[in-house]
C-alpha cells in the first residue's frame, strides 16, 4: 500500500514538471509570436462624400508599417485600378480619395505592409453619387421661356434632359468648348430640373424656376391684397414684391390661384394673415413669410365648404406665430392632394387645434417633405387625421408620406406624432430627424404602415415603445445642430449628412 502511494506521488511530480515546463515554453512562444505575413486590416469602412469621393477608415494593425489602397470599378479587380495609393500611413485616416466617376459601383481593397510578407486584402464596396458640375444659374440668364446652363469649359457632356416635359436635346461640340447651353421653349413660372448627361452618366443636376408669364398680377405692399384676391381669376398668379403686407381680416380664397413672392431671396411678409378656402379651389403659397402675429387667431389654412377641392401646395414658406394650428379641415372635405415642402414651421401654439388637423375630411395624397418644424404644438398632436374622413369618403385610401423632415421641440409626453385614425390609409415615415421632443409616436394600434425606416432620434425619451411597427435602420445620433435656439439646425454629424437624414437645407 505504501509503495503504491510512493509511485503515485512520483508520477504526479513528473507530470507537474512536464506541464510547468510546457507552460513556460508556450508563454515564451506566444511572447515571441512571429507571423509569416502582416495581419489583414479589419473594420474597413467606405463612405461616399462630396458625391464622387470616398472616405476610408480601418483599424490599426500592430505589425503594419503602411498600407496599400486600390479602387476598382468592378468586383473582380480586373483591368487597371481606378485609383492606387502605395504608401498610406495610419495617421492619414480617415482618408478621403477624390476624383472618382459618378454613379459608379466601386470595390476598394486594402493591404497591410510590414516587415514580413504583405497581408491578404480586405475589401469593401461603395457606389458614388451623381456628379455635380453644373454651376449656379445666373438670375439674368433666366427668362419666362428659357435658361442658360453653365459648366466648366471643355468638360464633356452629350445631352441635357429637362423635366417636367422630358425635354432632351444633344450638347454640341461648341457648347462643350464653351461650357454653356441655352435651353429654350420652356413654360413660365415652372420649376424645372436640368440634368447634364455624358453617355449614360449624369454629370450634374440643377433646379430653376422660369420667370412669371402673362397671367401674373404684380402686387406691392401699398395695395389691398384682399381686393386683389377678390378680383382674381382662376389660374392667376399674384406675384408679391418684397415688403410687409398688414392684413386686417382673414382672406377668403374662392378661385384657384397662386400667391408667391417675387424673389426667393427677399420674401414678402404677410402679417396677421389666415386663409379661408371655399368653392373647391386649388391653392398654392410659395416663397412667403406667413406671420400670424396680430391676426384672428385662426389656423393658417382653413377649409370652409363641404366639397372636393383641388391641390393645395405650400412651398418655400416661413410660417410662424399662429394660435390654433397650421392646417384645418372640419367639413365634409376631400382634397385631391396636399403638399408641404421645404418650409420653416415654428412657434405654432396649437391652442384649440392640432398642427395638421383633419376632423371630418381627408386628402387623397398627403405629402410632408423637407420641412423644419420646431417649437410648436407643445400641448397638442402633430399629425391628426380622424376617422371622420373615412366615414365621409369610405372609398378613398389616403396615401401619407412624411419624409426628410427635421422636428425639434414638439409636444409633451402624452401627445402623438402620428394620430392617424382614418379607416383606410397608408403611411410612409422615413429619414426624419426627431430631436428634443417629448411626444410619443402613437397610441393607435391600427396604423397602416407601408414604410417605417431610417429615422434618427435624439433626446426623445417617450418615443421608445410607442413605434407603430418595428423600424429598419433607425439611429440615435446627436445631430450636433449649429444653433437650434436661434433656428439654425445645420447638421454637423457626418453620418446623418452622408445618409441624407433630415431636411436638406441643413445638410449643405
Amino acid at each position: 500500500m505504501i509503495n503504491r502511494r510512493i509511485y503515485w506521488l512520483i508520477a504526479l511530480a513528473i507530470s507537474y514538471g512536464s506541464i510547468t515546463s510546457c507552460s513556460k515554453d508556450m508563454t515564451q512562444e506566444i511572447a515571441e509570436l512571429n507571423l509569416d505575413r502582416a495581419l489583414s486590416p479589419t473594420g474597413v469602412l467606405a463612405q461616399v462624400v462630396n458625391r464622387t469621393s470616398v472616405r476610408l477608415q480601418w483599424n490599426k494593425m500592430h505589425n503594419a508599417d503602411h498600407y496599400v489602397v486600390e479602387i476598382f470599378d468592378n468586383p473582380s479587380f480586373t483591368g487597371e485600378a481606378a485609383m492606387r495609393l502605395d504608401d498610406v500611413q495610419y495617421t492619414q485616416l480617415p482618408l478621403t480619395v477624390p476624383g472618382l466617376n459618378g454613379e459608379t459601383a466601386y470595390t476598394v481593397r486594402i493591404q497591410a505592409i510590414g516587415s514580413t510578407a504583405p497581408s491578404k486584402w480586405s475589401m469593401a464596396t461603395f457606389t458614388t453619387d451623381t456628379e455635380q458640375i453644373l454651376q449656379t444659374i445666373d438670375p439674368d440668364k433666366v427668362t419666362s421661356s428659357s435658361v442658360v446652363l453653365n459648366w466648366p469649359a471643355t468638360v464633356m457632356a452629350t445631352s441635357i434632359v429637362i423635366t417636367p416635359g422630358n425635354i432632351e436635346r444633344p450638347v454640341s461640340a461648341e457648347e462643350v468648348r464653351a461650357g454653356e447651353a441655352l435651353i429654350a421653349g420652356l413654360q413660365s413660372n415652372v420649376t424645372y430640373t436640368a440634368r447634364l448627361v455624358n453617355g449614360n452618366r449624369t454629370r450634374g443636376t440643377i433646379t430653376f424656376t422660369t420667370l412669371l408669364g402673362d397671367n401674373v398680377t404684380m402686387v406691392d405692399p401699398s395695395q389691398n391684397l384682399a381686393s386683389i384676391i377678390a378680383s382674381a381669376k382662376d389660374g392667376d398668379i399674384l406675384a408679391l414684391q418684397p415688403g410687409t403686407y398688414a392684413i386686417d381680416n382673414d382672406l377668403t380664397v374662392d378661385k384657384s390661384i397662386t400667391i408667391q413672392g417675387l424673389r426667393t431671396a427677399d420674401r414678402p411678409i404677410l402679417r396677421g394673415v389666415a386663409f379661408k378656402l371655399s368653392k373647391s379651389v386649388g391653392f398654392t403659397l410659395k416663397d412667403l413669410v406667413l406671420d400670424g402675429t396680430g391676426g384672428s387667431g385662426n389656423q393658417t389654412i382653413v377649409y370652409t365648404d363641404d366639397a372636393t377641392y383641388e391641390a393645395f401646395v405650400m412651398e418655400g414658406c416661413d410660417v410662424k406665430n399662429y394660435v390654433k394650428g397650421l392646417y384645418h379641415i372640419n367639413k365634409k372635405t376631400r382634397i385631391r392632394s396636399t403638399t408641404f415642402k421645404n418650409n420653416l414651421i415654428h412657434e405654432i401654439e396649437c391652442n384649440g387645434g392640432d398642427l395638421i388637423d383633419y376632423r371630418t375630411g381627408l386628402s387623397d395624397v398627403f405629402i410632408f417633405e423637407d420641412n423644419t418644424v420646431y417649437n410648436s404644438a407643445l400641448a397638442r398632436d402633430i399629425f391628426r387625421m380622424d376617422a371622420g374622413g373615412s366615414t365621409e369618403f369610405p372609398q378613398v385610401k389616403s396615401l401619407i408620406t412624411i419624409t426628410n423632415n427635421t422636428f425639434y421641440n414638439l409636444a409633451n409626453g402624452s401627445k402623438r406624432l402620428l394620430y392617424i385614425r382614418l379607416t383606410n390609409h397608408e403611411i410612409s415615415f422615413t429619414k426624419n430627424i426627431i430631436a428634443n421632443s417629448q411626444c410619443i409616436y402613437t397610441n393607435n394600434n391600427s396604423l397602416q404602415v407601408k414604410e417605417f425606416s431610417r429615422n434618427n432620434y435624439f433626446n426623445t425619451p417617450n418615443i421608445t415603445g410607442t413605434m407603430p411597427v418595428t423600424e429598419s435602420g433607425a439611429t440615435t445620433l446627436d445631430p450636433q445642430f449649429a444653433a437650434p435656439a436661434s433656428g439654425n439646425f445645420t447638421v454637423n454629424n457626418l453620418d446623418l449628412k452622408l445618409n441624407g437624414i433630415g431636411a436638406s437645407r441643413w445638410r449643405q
